[in-house]
């Protein structure tokens, strides 16, 4: 499920910024499927003309309460909506779900890509992305044609890497369940669920003629964002695939690592990068930035609320940033930073443009709401929403290698102009 992500305020303090981010366990609704879009139809639909049926109540003039449900036509033509199903729709009706279709309709309504209602077992999966941080085996599944649940991705370090599961491996049995016909969400709370130290997994891979049973432990599972290696020439290389929870740490171990292998020099690639907790990126730019404004947002009343770095631990290295058109939101506050303060070079194409702030509230039946509230600014006061940052040397990845899942340091030719700028 791929969704998009704010640059989030939340009720317990946590702050986020970005957009696309992979949910690691489920996946998005069908359309044309589900029965909670049958409740978003209900939601938003309040321009239709409807074919069969005399009402005309929601035709009436707005009186002067504001809001949605304060005037009468809106509540009639749900009621009337809902008399429809329940006359004419073939399948049994789910309460609950098209209420949950009503809320998202509600946010829907607004038109901003950015804002949202959450089930609570969406808030729950996004909390885990978010977190960096999840219980169950390490892997991203997705679904197999031809049934049952494929291994997308086996994460580094993980249980399931351990246990020898491999990308690509098709899973179509749970401690012996069944799961061909399940749904992707079902099998991954089966998992997650079990109340086990242990589930046994039944895979098939191809090139090999049997089915294997691997034993997997369920325990807390910490996914990497942040993965480092020395290049030559002394120049350390530290790549962020997102900004979570556990980011910082792990940035601060690579950090040290290379600095133990005497890096001179270092780039920092947020290529791809979608964004993620704003305390964690401004968390790192704290160990680089010097003392000042590191970014403010300003919501609509004016009211503007700042993050600033301490200066304790100014970076002293040359510096390069890797950015192109989907390095989003954090990505941006990153290279926005490191370009007003000018201590380092910002490198790729131009971000992809997220400017805005969302905050998130979580309601008391676990659903939460995420509206978008206010603008961020760099340091000196541009708002990138919708324009991006450009970088200091523009240079696009060739165009052979756009498709290509593996590039090499030698071919990546934006990696190979940010050495050269760090040579000069």
């Amino acid at each position: 499920m791929v969704h998009t992500w704010g640059f989030i305020r939340s009720d317990n303090g946590k702050t986020a910024a970005g957009v696309p981010a992979v949910v690691f366990f489920g996946k998005g609704r069908d359309m044309k499927d589900s029965e909670y879009w049958k409740g978003v139809v209900t939601g938003v639909l309040g321009a239709a003309v409807i074919a069969c049926g005399g009402y005309l109540g929601y035709m009436r003039a707005v009186p002067e309460k504001t809001g949605v449900l304060s005037d009468p036509a809106h509540t009639q033509k749900i009621e009337y909506l809902e008399s429809l199903i329940d006359e004419y729709y073939l399948d049994e009706k789910d309460e609950e779900q098209l209420a949950e279709g009503i809320y998202a309709g509600l946010l829907y309504g607004l038109g901003d890509a950015y804002s949202r209602y959450y089930t609570a077992e969406e808030y729950e999966k996004e909390n885990a992305s978010t977190e960096g941080a999840y219980v169950g085996i390490g892997i991203l599944m997705q679904e197999n044609p031809e049934g049952g649940v494929a291994v997308a991705k086996c994460y580094e370090g993980s249980p399931a890497e351990t246990a020898g599961l491999e990308e690509g491996d098709v899973i179509s049995a749970v401690d012996g369940t069944d799961i061909t016909d399940m749904e992707l969400d079902d099998v991954a709370d089966m998992v997650k669920n079990c109340g086990k130290d242990s589930v046994v997994l039944t895979i098939h891979r191809e090139d090999v003629p049997d089915a294997m049973d691997l034993t997997v432990e369920v325990t807390d599972v910490v996914l990497p964002s942040v993965f480092h290696e020395m290049l030559e020439d002394h120049v350390g290389y530290i790549r962020i695939s997102e900004f979570t929870g556990v980011t910082y740490d792990q940035y601060m171990s690579a950090f040290a690592d290379l600095t133990d292998q005497g890096m001179e020099k270092m780039v920092v690639d947020l290529r791809n990068n979608p964004g993620g907790l704003l305390d964690c990126v401004c968390e790192i730019l704290n160990e680089i930035l010097p003392e000042g404004l590191i970014v403010y947002t300003e919501d609509k009343y004016g009211n503007r609320e700042e993050e600033r770095s301490s200066g304790e631990k100014t970076l002293d290295l040359p510096l390069a940033v890797l950015v192109n058109e989907s390095s989003a939101s954090a990505s941006e506050i990153f290279a926005g930073a490191v370009q007003d303060y000018g201590i380092g070079a910002i490198v790729g194409t131009v971000t992809y443009g997220k400017g805005v702030v969302q905050t998130i509230r979580k309601l008391s039946d676990g659903s939460a709401v995420k509206l978008t509230t206010s603008n961020y600014y760099t340091p000196n006061g541009n708002n990138i929403n919708k324009v991006g940052i450009t970088p200091d040397v523009e240079v696009k990845l060739d165009t052979d290698l756009l498709n290509r899942d593996e590039i090499s340091h030698e071919e990546d030719n934006q990696l190979q102009e940010a050495l050269k700028v760090l040579n000069q």
